[in-house]
């Protein structure tokens, strides 16, 4: 549904807000209603009018409908860094490195695995939406190490049952601000979209089951290196559930981190690691292991930690 429509507002829309009366005339959400009005696109009698304006019955409607969203591709365009770990008829194990996404999405329009290996002439699953045929769990895009494409459609069934069902294990490795007391534990706590910042997640009441296990593994003088098992794999969960300790992950602007810390160290994202996966394998049910080692910028803020003692 787009272009321009202009009709007469109905009785039945009589006082009602401009953002929940559209939304009900025209079958859109409040949300959709309102970025219209916000963009200066619905007009009453020749009026441009806000989303909490009020409607009159009988009143002459005028509103302009954005097109509909391209559908996302997967463009296959090399991607510089991204190694193969393993490959074989059902699964292909990559080393994500830093600013790449997992699959394209709105707004996106860095390198991804997907269409890393597709240039590289790797296929995938077909299972899934188009644009993200083959993944079973992502990293964020300022995350890199080990994860898993499904190459074969059985792999992929297998592969999104275990990662549901939790029997993946997800090791990460991060430099935390400070020391988390005890020196290991577990944070439970549910996750849910910030209130205030839609590109950000909180510790909400309202928000999802959310477990991570950790062990501090080395101390420095302003930070640690802590070992992370993932029970539950929301979005930034890690970085969430360390910043709502008051243990930002270090170079983690988004969440909290002191940002004198991070350039010191030469950190210009979270100290973040997704260390090593391990599974049973979908062709024979055999456990397999696979770990990633430190990218080089994360490698070598480590080091200066230990040279500081």
């Amino acid at each position: 549904m787009s272009g321009y429509r202009t009709l007469p507002i109905p009785d039945g829309l009589d006082g009602m807000r401009v953002d929940a009366g559209l939304a009900k005339l025209l079958g859109l959400s409040r949300t959709a209603v309102a970025a219209i009005a916000d963009a200066d696109d619905v007009l009453v009698d020749g009026r441009v009018v806000g989303k909490s304006d009020r409607l009159t019955a009988g009143s002459m409607l005028e509103i302009t409908l954005p097109a509909p969203p391209q559908p996302i591709t997967v463009q296959a365009i090399p991607v510089e860094g991204l190694e193969i770990i393993h490959e074989d008829d059902d699964i292909i194990v990559v080393d994500k490195p830093v600013g790449v996404a997992v699959h394209p999405s709105p707004g996106w329009t860095g390198p991804t695995v997907v269409g890393g290996l597709a240039a590289a002439g790797h296929r995938v699953a077909t299972s899934g939406a188009a644009e993200r045929q083959g993944v079973v769990h992502r990293l964020d895009v300022g995350t890199t190490g080990v994860m898993v494409v499904a190459k074969s459609e059985s792999a992929y069934s297998a592969l999104k049952h275990a990662f549901k069902e939790r029997t993946v294990d997800k090791v990460y490795h991060a430099i935390v601000q400070g020391h988390p007391d005890p020196i290991k534990g577990t944070i439970d706590a549910p996750i849910d979209r910030h209130p205030k910042h839609d590109y950000k997640f909180a510790v909400m009441n309202s928000g999802k089951p959310s477990i991570t296990h950790y062990e501090v593994m080395e101390a420095f003088r302003a930070a640690s290196l802590v070992e992370v098992h993932l029970e539950t794999g929301r979005t930034h969960q890690i970085r969430v559930h360390f910043s709502a300790l008051h243990h930002p992950c270090v170079g983690d602007l988004t969440y909290g981190a002191d940002p004198t810390l991070s350039k010191r160290l030469g950190v210009s994202r979270q100290w973040l690691h997704a260390r090593q996966l391990g599974f049973h394998h979908p062709a024979d049910g055999q456990w397999v292991t696979f770990t990633s080692e430190y990218p080089a910028d994360l490698a070598a803020a480590l080091e200066k930690l230990r040279d500081e003692g």
